[in-house]
């Protein structure tokens, strides 16, 4: 009897159970059970084998701390596969990964509206000074003592990385009346501007009312937006951030919140989570979420969806539906399947 392709699942499935239900008629998933990394990488010797493929998940790394090389080098040989249900991979050394014949997917699509709408949230919450008026209401005051919010029409918008979430964005302010620009490291057809002019980085700065960041986290990414460049920004800038924390140097992010030179801040992201930068914390015009871009029912399950049915492809050696974008264009070097 030919035994089913493994795939040990580093955090369980809580929302799309009829796809994993689907999943384990053709392959062995199987929970993690590794008490920490030390743990995990004995295991990899023994119980784990020979398992062919990973599902992880943004809360993976708790356990196991980032998937880097060292990590990449303890896998077994049967592993060909690490299937990630989020857009974003920063924590996975893909170069480790490549090197190894071991193929990366995400989960970039399903992750887009959800993202967004939490995007205009933050907008309107810190363009309209909300956080310091529930602040001041949970104190037992009303409407006193706050200051006031400004409206979206006519303002102008940069987006900082016209990806899928950038161009959801960019959709969802034309109702308020507000311009959008944006700066990649390359302009875009018009299709994919989506009718937003492309600028230069130093003219997103100095022209935007609003900076929304949407870039991956990598090395040419990290603290993209640092010191100067928030002091080429217009003063009273709101500044929004639902990528990654590290794309901008919190402690000076922190610094020009506090100066008066950024206006508000709406984060979703922060650049050592779980911890947040006191500064952030104690100004109540940091309107801040705890990572919660796609903290929903409907998001969560597609995004587990689309993780599983990469898993389920590999592992019965079809094509993969999202190859990470560094792996893209080596595809031809990796073995598909076993």
């Amino acid at each position: 009897m030919i035994s089913k392709p493994r795939i040990l699942f580093f955090n369980p499935v809580r929302h799309a159970h009829a796809v994993y239900k689907n999943l384990s008629s053709v392959t062995q998933p199987e929970l993690l059970s590794s008490k920490s990394r030390a743990e995990l990488f004995q295991d990899f010797k023994g119980k784990y084998n020979n398992i062919t493929a990973i599902y992880s998940t943004s809360s993976s790394y708790a356990l196991a701390g980032k998937f880097d090389k060292e990590l990449i080098q303890h896998l077994p040989p049967s592993l060909k596969f690490i299937c990630h249900n989020g857009a974003g991979y920063d924590n996975i050394d893909i170069q480790a990964c490549t090197a190894r014949g071991i193929k990366v997917t995400n989960a970039p699509d399903p992750v887009t509206d959800a993202t967004a709408d939490l995007a205009i949230f933050l907008l309107l919450g810190a363009l309209r000074q909300l956080n310091p008026a529930i602040f001041s209401l949970r104190n037992g005051n009303f409407k006193t003592g706050i200051d006031f919010g400004r409206d979206p029409q006519g303002k102008t918008l940069g987006v900082l990385g016209m990806g899928r979430i950038g161009r959801a964005v960019k959709r969802r302010v034309e109702p308020f009346g507000m311009k959008t620009i944006y700066h990649n490291r390359n302009k875009l057809s018009e299709d994919d501007a989506a009718g937003a002019e492309y600028v230069s980085l130093g003219r997103l700065l100095g022209e935007s009312d609003i900076i929304s960041v949407h870039v991956p986290l990598n090395s040419k990414t990290k603290h993209l937006i640092g010191e100067q460049e928030i002091q080429k920004m217009k003063d009273g800038v709101v500044i929004v951030n639902t990528a990654r924390g590290a794309v901008i140097d919190e402690v000076a992010m922190a610094a020009a919140l506090e100066a008066g030179k950024i206006a508000a801040v709406g984060l979703d992201v922060y650049e050592r989570e779980p911890e947040i930068n006191q500064i952030l914390v104690k100004n109540s015009r940091a309107l801040l979420i705890p990572h919660l871009g796609t903290h929903t029912t409907e998001t969560l399950s597609k995004m587990e969806t689309s993780a599983m049915e990469n898993a389920r492809r590999g592992c019965l050696g079809e094509s993969l539906l999202t190859v990470v974008a560094e792996q893209l264009e080596k595809i031809g070097a990796l073995t598909n399947g076993h």
